[in-house]
Formats: C-alpha cells, structure tokens, sequence
C-alpha cells in the first residue's frame, strides 16, 4: 500500500472508521487514478498532489450523513456525474466491508466509465456503473442522490428528484456559491437544507436536503 498521510488517516478513521484493508483500498484506487490520468483527464492534475484531501476525505466526509439507523439506513445512493468517482466511488469502497448499500454511479464519458469499472474491480465496492447522460435513464428509488461538481443546484435538482425516494435525501458537495446556489434553487421548489461546513476547505459547504418538492409537480 502507497504511504497514506496521517492527518488523512486520523481524517478517514474519525469520519468512519476505515480498517487496514480499507485504506489499502482506497490506496489502491488512487494509485489507479493516478495511472490513468496520464492517459485521460480524470481530475485536475494539480489536485493529485494532495489527492487523499481534496478527493477521498473530501468524499468521505459525506459518510456520517448518510441515514444510519435501522429503520433509515441507506441501501441506494446514487452518484450523479461521477466523473473519476467522487464521491460515489470512496463511499462505496467505505461501505465494502459491511454491504450496507450499493452506489450506482451515473457517467457519460465512456473512457471515465472504463476508469470507474477498473477501480470497482480492483477495490472490491459495491458499485455499478452506468455509461449514459442522467436524463437519458429510467430512474430507480434512490435513498441518497450524491453530486460533486456537477452543476449549479437548480440544474442540478431537476436531475436529483426523479432519482430520490419521497423520503430521499441528496447530499451535493459545493464551494463558496452554495449560498447563491440555494437561493437561486428556490425558485425550482421547496425543501429543506442544511449547510454543513466542509472539513477540505475553508469555503467549501456541503449541501443536505430533504423533502424536496418541485413547484411544478408537487409530490
């Protein structure tokens, strides 16, 4: 296994506490990126530098928001845009142990798709991968819907809803707009959001919302 940074894992264990064989995992799958980003854009080469923060704990601090008590528990997530696999992918390789849930992780690039399936192979996460644009899809009950940079939060509700069961949650990794981002979302619909803080950035937010309900048809 490649050195993982301690202050990523005393990060990884507080969120979620990884086991050896966990972090091997994650080790590995970024090894793998790594790998391949000299052959296709997979991230923002700048960003492998410090990849264990800005892409897994960045992720993995989604973890100890997703529904975990028995009557709640997540059983789908599902990844929109899922790029190199952020976050999806990390919280499926964090739940490889357990098989609490499987992540489906949406993505219209076919060589990103080729990327994500060999990670999936070589980390053992429940994950699926769906080569295909998001609206493109018949959409399947969803407990969680997950995005990282995908698109500003009213382009990126209508693509969430349809995916998320009526007591659903989505959980969307945002910047410094996130603010904006929900006003400009109100707009859209109802619902209700959490800004939470993010530990990787000082502007970073992370977005949780619940009971949404698009104007135009409401549930």
């Amino acid at each position: 296994m490649s050195a993982v940074p301690p202050e990523a894992e005393a990060a990884l264990e507080e969120i979620a506490g990884v086991s050896r064989e966990t972090l091997t995992a994650l080790a590995d799958y970024l090894a793998l990126l790594t790998k391949w980003q000299a052959r296709i854009n997979l991230v923002s080469s700048a960003s492998l530098k410090d990849a264990w923060s800005r892409h897994v704990v960045d992720s993995a601090q989604l973890w100890p928001l997703l529904p975990q008590r028995p009557h709640e528990s997540a059983r789908v997530i599902t990844d929109l845009g899922a790029g190199a696999g952020f976050p999806g992918l990390v919280l499926a390789v964090l739940a490889r142990e357990t098989g609490a849930f499987k992540v489906h992780l949406i993505e219209s690039d076919g060589r990103k798709c080729a990327f994500l399936r060999e990670a999936i192979r070589a980390t053992g996460a429940p994950a699926e991968v769906h080569n295909s644009r998001i609206e493109a899809l018949a959409p399947w009950p969803s407990d969680v819907v997950t995005a990282r940079g995908l698109a500003p939060l009213k382009k990126l509700l209508p693509l969430a809803i349809p995916f998320l069961k009526p007591e659903g949650i989505a959980l969307f990794l945002k910047g410094k707009s996130a603010g904006t981002e929900l006003t400009a979302a109100c707009a859209w619909g109802t619902f209700e959001a959490d800004v939470i803080p993010s530990r990787t950035g000082e502007s970073g937010k992370i977005l949780r919302l619940s009971r949404l309900t698009p104007a135009e048809s409401p549930r």
